[in-house]
């Protein structure tokens, strides 16, 4: 029952997206949070604990194409935010391949004995909606004149053109 309980924490916890690989001042990270509890249900303050985060393609048992791992420090409140997708990789994901889901294991003691577990499914954020709906952003300045370049080569001599009408004979 509690470990349900752990389970639906995690599954409810806040993230956000904020991916748009297609462009290059787009951070490849997205934000996680979760409020960490421990197996007597108790909050897990102050304290470095062990995360296991992985990318799940297709469905909540999918096939990892990501994953990575995290020792972040709980705050007063048992809140612990990290980013996800530091690690090599993450930048290939091709998310137009989804749906993809997150898959969150946690250890409250700080190790790998992951006893908490908590999957849901990625889904959009408004900054990926607003890339979506095709609308472009405002146009940017426009650059400086760039140099003249070279004259090029002469080319080659065209055909002649047919012989033109016969004039008149003069008085």
């Amino acid at each position: 029952m509690k470990t349900n309980f752990l389970k639906s924490i995690l599954v409810l916890s806040t993230f956000t997206l904020s991916l748009l690989p297609t462009l290059g001042q787009v951070p490849q990270k997205m934000s996680y949070q979760a409020v960490v509890r421990n197996s007597s249900d108790a909050l897990v303050t102050n304290t470095q604990v062990g995360i296991q985060i992985s990318i799940l393609q297709g469905s909540e048992t999918g096939t990892p194409v990501y994953t990575e791992t995290q020792t972040p420090t709980t705050n007063a409140n048992g809140l612990v935010s990290i980013e996800i997708g530091g690690g090599a990789g993450f930048d290939e994901i091709d998310w137009s391949s989804g749906p993809y889901f997150i898959e969150v294991k946690t250890d409250p003691d700080g190790e790998t004995n992951y006893t908490i577990t908590g999957t849901s499914r990625l889904l959009s954020v408004p900054y990926a909606l607003y890339s979506a709906n095709g609308t472009p952003g405002p146009e940017g300045p426009a650059g400086p004149q760039g140099e003249t370049g070279p004259v090029g080569p002469q080319g080659p001599q065209g055909e002649q053109g047919p012989a033109g009408p016969q004039g008149e004979v003069g008085p």
